[in-house]
């Protein structure tokens, strides 16, 4: 492709060069320049791709996207200046792979809890209305019925757009994602054409990288500010966030809601540990999922379904046939008489709602034995608060690890101890190792008790000492029943 057409919506601030050279490949990445690429240098948070803008151009670039020149000694290349080289990397990826989000109707989905839940289950949906859809999310990546390996919630702009250009030369009408404040942030979304938003809820989380939470918040508001006219934005009406993250959208505002008046409404008519149901919109509806949370996931669902002109009665029907997503609320019931529950829940917020929900169904008399941990080198302020949570709401609390990545274990449990008293603290069991956490929870439990076993959900590894191993909640539950 011809340098000057990739260049076509960047606003550009000067061009040291020609533009009419052939480019063979686009990186951020300096490692992966090979003759004819145009590397783009990122100011990113622990590396500055401009440091690296003489050995891309000795390695073969011929061209390079920068915010400054002050680095660069080498000669040879077309140095194009942008005032932002992460928002040129987006509309560069998606120039590149033939602007792939313009030929589907992209569907993103932000907020704290239950983007997982909806993006995959709204793929599901799609599919099983005879569509042809794509899902980037969390646990896996599909193009239809072909799995890709995820690494990120949300990928870079360039594997991000490479996967939407698949989906696009599969036949694929629709693409839900999950929208990461990261990728916002990063602006690795930049340059997609989205016809729809939608918001869950916002709780504190990732304030180690946002610094505040007005900052996060502001960050998944730009989702919305960005939506052209033609699109929908669905929120939350029952988060005090929601009516926020839609007040400057151009797009057309739905709400949904379990409380109060809004387009979309439900109830829960009857609810157990195999499913609930709802009356949605004054329809009755059983479905396979569990909890309140998981209610205002479905409305979220459901009035994405609706927007995108789907028949509301068949949406129903087919929301009734869904199962949980792989570590979202799984219940794993053992023949001794207890059940365990697999949860992703990570946050404060999260783990009060699963724990909320446990409360609300198991039978009276019967013992609720919470295993939780957290992640290392995130943020430190949640572990005390998760603790705390966990503990009100539970007859028997095991703290262990979660990933500690680079942190030591014992100072992760000693953070999160500091959210007890000293009484609770000595209810409490302290169990580093993961796995014998799990096992002793199992070996407590009593007929009807319910074990929680949550922060890791879908994920088959633990990272300690930056060491990736292999772990899963589920084999370990299964091994103990």
């Amino acid at each position: 492709m011809i340098l000057k057409q990739l260049l076509q919506d960047l606003a550009v601030k000067e061009v040291i060069g020609a533009t009419d050279i052939d480019i063979r490949a686009v990186a951020f990445d300096s490692r992966q320049v090979v003759q004819g690429t145009l590397f783009v240098a990122q100011q990113g948070t622990v590396v500055d791709g401009h440091d690296f803008i003489d050995q891309a151009i000795g390695q073969g670039a011929t061209a390079v996207v920068c915010e400054r020149t002050d680095t660069i000694t080498a000669s040879g290349a077309t140095i194009v200046v942008v005032e932002n080289a992460s928002h040129a990397l987006g509309l560069l990826a998606s120039a590149w792979n033939g602007h792939p989000s313009r030929h589907l109707t992209l569907v993103g989905v932000t907020g704290t809890n239950g983007k997982t839940t909806i993006a995959t289950l709204l793929y599901k949906l799609t599919r099983a209305m005879g569509h042809k859809a794509g899902l980037l999310s969390t646990v896996v990546n599909y193009i239809n019925d072909e799995s890709v390996a995820a690494t990120h919630t949300t990928p870079d702009a360039l594997e991000l757009n490479g996967l939407l250009r698949q989906m696009v030369e599969a036949g694929c009408e629709y693409a839900f994602m999950e929208v990461s404040s990261h990728a916002i942030a990063q602006q690795r979304i930049a340059g997609l054409d989205f016809d729809g938003a939608l918001f869950t809820n916002l709780t504190r989380d990732h304030i180690d990288f946002h610094k505040t939470f007005d900052n996060y918040r502001d960050t998944k508001k730009q989702l919305f500010d960005h939506l052209k006219k033609t699109a929908f934005a669905i929120t939350n009406k029952d988060d005090k966030n929601g009516l926020v993250m839609t007040q400057n959208s151009r797009a057309t505002v739905r709400t949904y809601s379990t409380r109060s008046l809004a387009d979309y409404k439900a109830r829960i008519l009857e609810e157990g540990f195999d499913g609930m149901l709802l009356d949605i919109n004054g329809r009755e509806v059983f479905v396979r999922l569990v909890g309140r949370f998981n209610v205002s996931n479905l409305l979220c669902i459901y009035g994405a379904a609706v927007s995108l002109g789907f028949e509301p009665q068949e949406v129903l029907r087919v929301l009734s046939t869904l199962t949980p997503v792989n570590g979202r609320f799984e219940a794993i019931h053992s023949p001794k008489g207890w059940t365990a529950i697999v949860d992703y829940a990570h946050t404060p917020d999260a783990v009060e709602n699963v724990l909320n929900t446990i409360n609300e169904i198991r039978k009276d008399g019967s013992h609720v034995i919470t295993v939780v941990g957290c992640g290392g080198n995130r943020d430190k302020g949640k572990r005390p608060m998760m603790a705390a949570i966990a503990k009100k709401n539970s007859t028997q609390l095991i703290l262990t690890s979660d990933n500690p990545r680079d942190e030591e274990p014992a100072d992760i449990l000693r953070d999160m101890a500091a959210g007890l008293t000293d009484d609770e603290l000595r209810q409490t069991l302290i169990i580093e190792d993961r796995e014998s956490a799990i096992k002793t929870a199992c070996m407590l439990a009593k007929k009807d008790d319910v074990i929680l076993v949550a922060g890791k959900g879908h994920e088959d590894y633990q990272i300690i000492k930056g060491v990736k191993h292999h772990f899963d909640d589920h084999e370990v539950v299964r091994a103990n029943l």
